[in-house]
């Protein structure tokens, strides 16, 4: 028997000197860089995973082009998570341009960096969520607590719009009260169409945190979502900003190592396949023996 291939559900690559990275300056360190598919090929080959979503790094559509056309030509990226302006007044004909491309699998406003809280919910952007579902894409939801309020609003009026949520919707790991965060994820998983990436939670961390210091994020995302609605990603290159890519691979094997071995397979690549891949992008490759 096989098991779904591996895939990284959410990876970044970026060229600085295209300009458009407003928060990618010299103040975030390492990876103020060109990253690239050859430096992330010998990590993929490394940890047996066979498949990439990439995503959306800047608020422009000619970065999501500029990734478009990077998957076109690096087979181990199975879809692009793109950017499209929600707000424009012709965003529905903007989403559908993008769209026409097959390997666009989902759109992501950056949330977390619109100074208002209640963006998510203004009814004005309606438009851009209706095309979002006539043309098949998923929704990723880069929000972090304080925003959580406002998805729960959209989602009350968009309960057929696939959602992800990034990252664990950012709790804040450097040993602060998780109080209402843990809340907020109660809430989200209720909603059925919501599924969440058990990605970017170490660079939520302080320096030298431990398998202990993410654990209990992420059994409360297990215990919410459930294993069939979490999906791993590395969210890499960022995540270089607290560990290297095997750390943080490592990690998440060992968390999630007292789950069935169909239980792991899905969140560490068929629930990605199956949210992102079903009917977009290209098919990852066959799974490895197990």
């Amino acid at each position: 028997m096989k098991s779904p291939p591996r895939i990284d559900s959410h990876q970044h690559f970026w060229q600085i000197a295209r300009g458009d990275y407003g928060w990618l300056t010299p103040a975030v360190g390492t990876i103020h860089r060109d990253f690239g598919p050859d430096d992330l090929s010998p990590l993929l080959a490394a940890h047996d995973i066979s498949a990439t979503i990439l995503v959306q790094a800047a608020p422009t559509e000619a970065e999501t082009r500029f990734l478009l056309e990077t998957a076109a030509a690096t087979p181990f990226v199975a879809g692009v998570v793109g950017w499209a302006d929600f707000e424009a007044p012709d965003a529905a004909r903007r989403i559908a341009a993008l769209a026409a491309d097959p390997l666009l699998v989902g759109l992501r406003p950056m949330v977390q960096d619109i100074p208002d809280p209640d963006w998510l919910a203004r009814p004005d952007l309606a438009p851009a969520f209706t095309a979002l579902k006539h043309h098949g894409l998923v929704f990723d939801a880069l929000v972090k607590p304080p925003q959580i309020p406002a998805l729960l609003k959209l989602l009350d009026r968009e309960t057929e719009l696939p959602v992800v949520i990034d990252h664990g919707a950012k709790p804040d790991l450097t040993g602060t009260d998780l109080g209402a965060w843990r809340d907020g994820i109660t809430a989200l998983a209720a909603r059925p169409n919501t599924v969440c990436k058990l990605s970017g939670l170490v660079t939520e961390a302080a320096p030298g945190w431990s398998d202990a210091t993410l654990q209990p994020a992420i059994a409360h995302l297990l215990a919410c979502f459930g294993p069939r609605r979490l999906l791993w990603g590395s969210d890499w290159p960022v995540v270089t900003l607290r560990a290297t890519y095997p750390q943080w691979f490592g990690t998440a094997v060992r968390i999630t190592a007292a789950l069935s071995p169909e239980d792991r397979a899905a969140i560490f690549g068929g629930n990605a396949a199956r949210i992102y891949l079903a009917n977009r992008g290209r098919s990852p490759a066959a799974g490895t023996p197990c």
